[in-house]
């Protein structure tokens, strides 16, 4: 989810999923229906022939200073609580104190410089005044790369999970930990000063002392791997990261989906030296980024018009910002400024509006105890946020008044768009599960639209289009997906389709996901969000705002066009969007195009006309149908009722070491952003890479490197946790799961006794002891279970940690 007025990930849809109007200027509303012909495909020419527009540079990484507050300026965006951006007051003093930090040559700091800050580990740092000014300095260097890696996720003062797992260092607490935090966020500082340039370990190591060479090391690695630094479109970036790898291929990965999430994985991938490829069933990259080139008039007036992801919604820290920095283009921040309007084209009283505002805002506040109250009773208890605030609402009397009911539905119809879904289904206790992990920073348009950043991740990336895909088959010895009449083979699959895509089972998985995974799916919420995009020939409302927003006296409608987005500014022509949520985003879907431009132009006439401003004739116009797109089917998700954040997290989980998962809707701290994507495909790149190097070679060793030499390995049947018939078991001793993976063997009796193997979910294990008779149990393992038997060398790369654990757990 995110705050309204800076715009989610709408997404974006198949060619016949947007509706085009084109409409000359002799044509009124009232006239002949306009030809409604099919969109033509964007060309790379036609975006790069787009005027340019006035735009404004934003800052995308370093957040306000330290005791600096900006004005505060009325905003629309009453989603979210906002959180600060700034690191507790306690964090300097507790790094400075417990790292002791110091320069290798000391000299007076009268500005902060990237390439000085030192890591040391003598208590003499207070000796004199001199070095006590040097502290004090140093303090606020490590302040500032302390809220840079804040931006970009990382929390204050402890790992994540992700470094945990990466083991980057050798104990969790302690001084080593302490300085590997100061490490890693130096050097995250020092690339995001200038990210258009590779920076190598060996620039890290030249301002950080010698014996902490080892977390220089593990930090780059991590950060390096897991696409914090050293990614995007720069050309020194892709230079480097495009070499051809030394050596040979480590697995081929089949990505489906060409969206944000699958083409940073595919780039992450290929830098990681694995051979990509990418199956996207449409007929060009993006998925529910889609920019359209809009044009009309006698004088040729050109726009191009978000249709789906438009908002880059917070820009500290957001990669997206890197990407725009990489590409040159400067970011347009979107003005708070939102004037409302009622039906009858007056501007909502100032008074009202904010006592609206004030009581919309205390109304959420009241859920929120309320929900504490209850998840701290009852812990399963979950009901509808809409139920909890109409509940709230008629007890504190909130809105009487019909026009203070227009105002509180608007805010409501704010909400809606927010989440792609009604009230209704919004789950109470963890709608806004994700407010604590939003970017800070303005929210910012990208001139010329999202699509450039998509063509530039696009470039040089095998993607095969019109490759939709209809099933997945996996098991030890790899994955085999069936796309377009064709097979694919590979050792790993990533999938990146939308969590609608997924809901309507139109990808079949062989065998089956578990069914954690598919109650996952089940309970999320996937929501819908259309626009309706005007070219006119000139901007008549006036380049002063960006957003401005019109309420309805039909509570049932109040998503209807409640919220307008100029687009003059950025899009290089008088171009409106015009927002549809709630339970009139899914009416849109059945109304005529012709219908809702009429209607778009009521509404607009309705506030200007009484002004003495003409709204003239459009010139284009383009409405979205992402309901009835069949590779999205909606727009993002959402929690809905019994669903948690938690769920964002069971459907991001691997299957088996084979079957991946990327998008917005495997996010749990980014949900429904296109930030939230491309981080998702980053995580996934450097999942699948530290599945790879796990993989057992034939050559390394000699308990799991060959069927003629496995005797080390049958002394672990010697005593297995399960037998029946010819089947031996061995279970994971770090986990109880149903769906851990367990080691069986069946022993096959002929002239000489022949062991064959597989990898199994403990479920599915116990379901195989309850039959009798070992043909049928290989019946149901081949035919029911879709899993293979194999000798000890085609064993997948899960083998290893699993009798590492064994082992372990044995020798205790």
């Amino acid at each position: 989810m995110e705050t309204s007025a800076g715009h989610p990930p709408e997404t974006s849809h198949n060619v016949n999923s947007d509706e085009i109007l084109r409409l000359d200027n002799h044509h009124n509303a009232n006239s002949s229906p306009p030809q409604t012909t099919p969109e033509a495909a964007v060309s790379d020419s036609q975006l790069d022939d787009l005027p340019k527009s006035s735009e404004t540079k934003i800052s995308s990484d370093l957040p306000p200073p330290t005791g600096v507050t900006p004005p505060q300026v009325k905003r629309r965006r009453r989603r979210k609580r906002f959180f600060t951006d700034l690191i507790p007051p306690s964090v300097s003093a507790a790094a400075v104190n417990g790292l002791r930090v110091l320069r290798p040559n000391p000299k007076p700091s009268t500005a902060y410089s990237y390439s000085e800050t030192e890591l040391a580990t003598g208590d003499d740092l207070s000796k004199n005044h001199n070095r006590r000014r040097r502290m004090s300095d140093l303090a606020k260097e490590v302040d500032v790369e302390a809220l840079i890696a804040i931006s970009v996720g990382f929390p204050v003062d402890s790992l994540t999970e992700e470094e945990i797992e990466a083991n980057v260092v050798s104990q969790i607490g302690g001084i080593e930990q302490a300085n590997y935090i100061v490490v890693r966020n130096h050097i995250l500082a020092r690339w995001r000063s200038n990210v258009t340039v590779w920076l190598t370990k060996d620039h890290a190591l030249e301002s950080i002392r010698a014996e902490h060479k080892n977390l220089v090391h593990s930090a780059y690695s991590f950060l390096l791997h897991h696409g914090y630094i050293n990614f995007g479109v720069a050309p020194g970036i892709k230079e480097v990261k495009f070499k051809p790898p030394e050596g040979a291929s480590k697995g081929n990965v089949i990505v489906i989906g060409a969206g944000l999430s699958g083409l940073v994985a595919a780039r992450q991938l290929i830098s990681l030296g694995l051979k990509v490829v990418v199956l996207e069933g449409r007929g060009r990259p993006g998925g529910r980024v889609r920019s359209k080139k809009m044009t009309g008039g006698q004088n040729g007036v050109v726009a191009a018009a978000d249709l789906g992801g438009s908002v880059l919604t917070g820009i500290n820290g957001n990669p997206l910002g890197v990407l725009a920095r990489q590409l040159g283009v400067p970011l347009h921040k979107v003005r708070d400024i939102c004037p409302l309007y009622l039906p009858n084209g007056r501007t909502v009283n100032p008074d009202m509006d904010s006592k609206v505002e004030a009581s919309f805002n205390k109304l959420l506040d009241r859920v929120c105890k309320l929900r504490q109250a209850m998840l701290d009773e009852v812990k399963s208890v979950d009901v509808s946020l809409g139920t909890a605030l109409e509940a709230f609402r008629h007890v504190y009397r909130v809105a009487e008044d019909p026009q203070e009911q227009m105002l509180l539905d608007w805010h409501l119809a704010n909400l809606e768009y927010a989440n792609a879904s009604l009230m209704s289904n919004l789950s109470m206790a963890f709608w806004d599960q994700d407010d604590p992990y939003e970017m800070g920073g303005d929210h910012c348009f990208i001139p010329g639209g999202n699509e450039r950043l998509i063509r530039a991740l696009a470039e040089d990336i095998p993607i095969f289009y019109d490759r939709t895909v209809e099933s997945v088959r996996y098991g030890t010895d790899g994955v085999l997906v069936y796309a377009g009449g064709q097979e694919y083979h590979g050792d790993m699959v990533l999938c990146t389709v939308p969590l609608g895509v997924l809901k309507k089972g139109n990808i079949e998985f062989v065998p089956e996901l578990p069914q954690c995974k598919k109650d996952a799916i089940e309970r999320l919420g996937f929501g819908l969000l259309n626009k309706v995009a005007i070219l006119f020939p000139y901007d008549f409302w006036g380049g002063e705002i960006d957003t401005f927003g019109h309420l309805t006296d039909d509570p049932n409608m109040r998503g209807e066009f409640f919220l307008f987005y100029s687009y003059s500014s950025v899009s290089g022509g008088p171009l409106l969007i015009a927002l549809v949520a709630g339970e009139a985003a899914v009416k849109f879907e059945k109304m005529s195009p012709l219908e809702s431009v009429v209607r778009v132009l009521e509404i607009l006439k309705g506030i200007f006309s009484p002004k003495g401003i003409a709204v003239p004739d459009p010139l284009q116009a383009v409405c979205t149908r992402w309901g009835q797109d069949q590779l999205s089917y909606g727009s993002y998700s959402y929690v809905a009722i019994g669903a948690s954040g938690d769920d964002y997290d069971i459907l991001a989980e691997s299957v088996g070491d084979r079957v991946f998962f990327a998008g917005e809707a495997t996010s749990k701290q980014y949900p429904a952003t296109m930030h939230g994507a491309f981080l998702s495909g980053m995580r996934e790149a450097a999942h699948i890479l530290r599945v790879t190097d796990r993989r057992i070679s034939p050559a390394d060793t000699s308990n799991t490197c060959s069927q003629e030499n496995t005797s080390s390995v049958d002394k672990f049947f010697d005593t297995p946790d399960l037998k029946f018939g010819n089947f031996c078991v061995l279970y994971d001793p770090m986990s109880t799961d149903l769906e851990s993976n367990c080691l069986i063997r069946v022993e096959l009796q002929g002239e000489r006794c022949l062991h064959l193997y597989s990898l199994l979910s403990r479920r599915l294990v116990l379901e195989l002891s309850k039959l009798e008779g070992d043909l049928s149990r290989i019946e149901m393992l081949t035919r029911d279970f879709g899993v293979k038997l194999v000798g000890w060398n085609n064993l997948s790369v899960a083998v290893g940690s699993l009798l590492t654990s064994i082992e372990s757990a044995r020798s205790v």
